[in-house]
Order: structure tokens, then sequence, then C-alpha cells
């Protein structure tokens, strides 16, 4: 089966790997430099060092060439370059977007970008769950959920993903999915901030759980199931996020806790944190669906350079006794 990885950055090459395994896959570079490098070195240093990429895997920076033939296309850019990748696509193109946020500016989720684009009868869906690309890449186990509102699209996408140590579960709540996987980085920047002022673990737990609860809030007033949210796309992915140093979120928030300006932390970082992207569009959702999200509010305050970390804490700490919920 020959399969389409558009976007060459750590996700992109990561699956390209693992997917080389079992499929013919082709890997799209959107710089045509960068297509040679990587053909050539088998390497891709800038975003994912040490791992070297099968001889299985078709390096190109031709768009046409790399889905000419294919059964499955997996956007792998970050949500600010899928409008232009999906307009650049045959809207019969089967394709599962891995990127997680929100559209600056439109506040759009991906899914509506793909539907305002390719229109309601393109079959297509999100791949998304608690998943570093360097593990993915070394072979490490990973389990992951592909949601599309196309219930055959989704097992039969889900179905290519799934095998060897990466482990896919389909499902029909593509909104639950995406909340999760957007939300979660912005409380990642909070977990971060907690354990750059050396708060300890008790306060790290605290800002996971009541984060997780302002995910359900706001995934619950825009339809989306209870149970994805506690799954690998919600609460997996968050705790991930929030933990684990190979986190870009959870960097940011770290860094911002010791005194680094965002616009440094985001050149030293080298690649894309959503969760700065989409901080912002999460906090007009909640105001517009009136959600109360005082970690939101709290990490935007910060981010726009209103509150520095620890007063953030402090007036989150502050807040009136109120019912568990």
């Amino acid at each position: 089966m020959r399969v389409a990885v558009l976007g060459a950055g750590a996700w992109g090459t990561a699956i390209a790997c693992v997917l080389a395994a079992r499929h013919e896959v082709a890997l799209w570079a959107r710089d045509a430099q960068q297509a040679r490098t990587l053909a050539q070195t088998r390497r891709n240093e800038r975003y994912l060092r040490g791992i070297e990429i099968p001889a299985a895997v078709t390096v190109t920076g031709e768009l046409g060439a790399a889905t000419a033939g294919i059964s499955l296309a997996l956007v792998a850019t970050p949500v600010a370059g899928l409008r232009d990748v999906l307009k650049k696509l045959d809207a019969n193109t089967p394709l599962v977007w891995l990127c997680k946020g929100f559209e600056q500016g439109s506040g759009a989720l991906p899914h509506q970008i793909a539907s305002e684009i390719l229109g309601d009868k393109a079959r297509y869906g999100a791949l998304s769950g608690p998943s570093f690309a360097e593990e993915v890449a070394r072979g490490l186990p990973c389990a992951l959920t592909l949601a599309s509102r196309d219930a055959e699209f989704a097992r039969e996408a889900a179905a290519i993903v799934h095998g060897g140590r990466l482990r896919v579960y389909y499902s029909t709540d593509l909104v639950g999915v995406e909340i999760g996987g957007a939300v979660k980085n912005v409380m990642a920047i909070a977990a971060g901030i907690s354990d750059g002022l050396g708060l300890g673990m008790n306060a790290r737990a605290a800002l996971i759980t009541r984060g997780l609860a302002e995910i359900a809030r706001l995934g619950a007033a825009l339809g989306a199931q209870p149970e994805t949210l506690m799954g690998l796309a919600g609460a997996g992915d968050l705790i991930l996020t929030a933990t684990g140093d190979l986190s870009r979120n959870r960097k940011v928030g770290v860094e911002l806790a010791r005194g680094k300006s965002l616009n440094d932390i985001l050149k030293d970082l080298g690649h894309v944190a959503e969760g700065v992207r989409s901080a912002k569009e999460v906090l007009n959702l909640s105001r517009k669906k009136t959600i109360e999200m005082p970690v939101t509010q709290a990490v935007n305050a910060v981010l726009e350079g209103k509150l520095k970390p620890a007063e953030a804490v402090e007036q989150l700490l502050a807040r009136d006794l109120k019912r568990e919920g």
C-alpha cells in the first residue's frame, strides 16, 4: 500500500520511518533543498537527530509525485500550514492530519479548515494521542486515536497506520480528539511554569487535573464525548505533554518561569510550540461559550506579558472556594 506523509518535520519524519516497515512511503518536504538533503543523507538532523530514514522511504519536494496513487495522505504540517497544503490536494484524496491546535486568527480547528476547502464529502480525519516523535521514530510503543465523522473511513485509515509498535484505535468523535489535542498544549505550558518555579509534583498534578477539567468543559460545549477526553487523545496526551522532558510546550512554560522572554524561547526552540499559538484562540472560544477556564486565562496573561509566572500562580491560588467540577 502506498502512503504519502506531507511535511518533513519531526513528527512527519518519524511516522514515515515507522510506516515504511509495512508500506511504500513517500515523504514530502515543502522546501526542495531540504528534500534533497534528506534524500542524500537519510537523516533529518534539524528536527529528528540521530534517526536514519529507511531506504524504503522516498523523499521528494514534488507534491504531485508524493501523492500519486496513494491510499492515504498523512498531513504532518503545523496547523498554520494545513490550509495551504489542503488547497494543493485533490478533494478526493483520503487524508488524515497529525497537527493539533487552532488556526490563529480564524480560531478554526483542522476539521473546519478541511471542510471549508475540501467540502463535506471529502474523506478526512485526525490522528492524535500521546506521542513524542523521537520515541515513535525509535520504535518505542505508542497508542493513538484516529477519528473521523465517517466511521468507515476511520476504521480503514486506522488499519493502514496501525501495526508493529504503533497501536491505533478509531473513533467518530472528531471534535473531541481535536479539542483534546489542541487544549492540552496550553495546559502543558502551565505545568511547565509550575515546574520552572519549583512548585513540586503536587502542584503539577493539580494543574494537570484542573486543566483536564477545563478541556472537558470546553469539549462538552462543542459536542465532544466525555470518554474521548478521558482517553488517549485527551487525558493521555495531556499527561505526556505536561510531564515529559521532550515536550516543547512544557519547555516554553519552564523557560518563562526562569525569566526568559517568549521571543528568545521560541527562537531557541527551533520547533513549533502549538500551545503558544492556540492559547488565545482557546480563551476566545471559552468566552464565546461562557465557559470558565482560569488556567487558560492565566497562561494567556503570562504569554502576553500581563502577569509574571509567579503572579499567575498566586492568582490561581487566590481564587474563591468552590465545589469541584
